[in-house]
């Protein structure tokens, strides 16, 4: 299943998330490629604001993980592994694998440097492009049929 959507603004990819929130489920696993400051951390903006997170979301580049718990819903862990780029694999088995196979939803950011704990017949994965006009082009797919009726959601849009 793939799908491209055009944002044309910051309220549209938040809304974006918050559409796409409503069809996760616990162990939803979603990949955010795209350049710096295509959109990512509003789209995750919009999956917290959709899954009722509170707390304020914010990018967890020196962190490499920022965990958001919902008393009454999903947990959303958002991991951005772009510091791990030149980290050894034997050196990234730092709790991520339990957080990414966990009891909420995980958005991972810059998935290339963590693919080995990703299993990409499973997630959503978003490909977020600058267009020359300045608004965005999410391209988003995947194989994993539990995400079909989004899909039919967002064709319907």
């Amino acid at each position: 299943m793939k799908i491209i959507i055009i944002s044309k603004n910051v309220n549209e990819t938040i809304s974006l998330g918050e559409k796409i929130a409503k069809f996760l489920f616990k162990g939803s696993v979603i990949t955010l490629n795209g350049d710096l400051g295509a959109g990512k951390t509003t789209f995750t903006k919009g999956i917290g604001k959709g899954l009722n997170i509170k707390e304020e979301i914010n990018s967890p580049t020196f962190n490499i993980l920022k965990c958001y718990f919902n008393k009454n819903g999903l947990n959303m862990y958002h991991i951005d592994a772009y510091r791990l780029e030149d980290v050894p694999n034997e050196n990234k088995n730092i709790g991520l694998e339990e957080v990414i196979e966990g009891d909420g939803v995980t958005l991972i950011e810059w998935d290339k440097f963590i693919k080995e704990f990703i299993d990409y017949d499973l997630s959503l994965n978003i490909e977020i492009l600058i267009n020359e006009d300045n608004t965005r082009k999410f391209i988003i797919e995947s194989k994993n049929n539990q995400y079909s009726m989004l899909f039919e959601e967002l064709k319907n849009d």
